[in-house]
């Protein structure tokens, strides 16, 4: 079925972080804590899924401060970490939210997002996604995880579902003055 078309339903954008938000690397220091770095460009295409009425959530398996503060910044509405069974945290998602599979959206890149990916309606990888993953998957963006990656999917949606050029006069006008990316 075309991308595009599962598109036009999605409510909810589920997003894995190492790998998706990130480029995959943890930098770990002396003191052991875990340093990730997260690309602008998707934490501006969030805020924007935010302003064309979209929810975005994170299900991650590893539990990092890193990722609350980011999620908290970007206004993310559910945050799941240190999660080892991604399907039961999407079900929740879905019942808390009242939607069906089909108006679900999942970011991944490597095998413990197939699950997940198989349960919703819009299945995406980004493009250093391993092989399993891009098989499955409707759409396959052409960056890579931690750098736009998101950004492009995001855009992807919302030219789909006809909110992208609203979304663009919005920030012309600077429409709410939030910026924050």
């Amino acid at each position: 079925m075309d991308y595009e078309l599962l598109a036009k339903q999605v409510k909810l954008l589920v997003f894995d972080v190492d790998g998706v938000l990130t480029g995959g690397e943890l930098l770990v220091g002396a003191e052991g804590e875990v340093i990730k770095t997260f690309h602008t460009q998707d934490g501006l295409g969030i805020a924007a899924a935010h302003r064309a009425g979209l929810k975005t959530a994170i299900i991650t398996g590893r539990t990092s401060e890193m990722v609350k503060r980011r999620g908290e910044e970007l206004a993310i509405g559910d945050i799941y970490q240190g999660t080892r069974d991604k399907v039961n945290a999407l079900s929740l998602l879905i019942e808390k939210h009242g939607l069906k599979n089909q108006e679900v959206a999942y970011v991944g890149d490597d095998l413990n997002d197939l699950a997940v990916m198989e349960m919703v309606g819009l299945a995406c990888a980004v493009a250093n996604a391993v092989f399993e993953v891009k098989e499955i998957a409707h759409y396959i963006a052409r960056s890579r995880g931690g750098h736009g990656a998101v950004r492009e999917i995001i855009e992807m949606v919302l030219k789909a579902q006809g909110k992208w050029q609203a979304v663009v006069a919005g920030y012309r006008r600077q429409e709410g003055h939030n910026t924050e990316q």
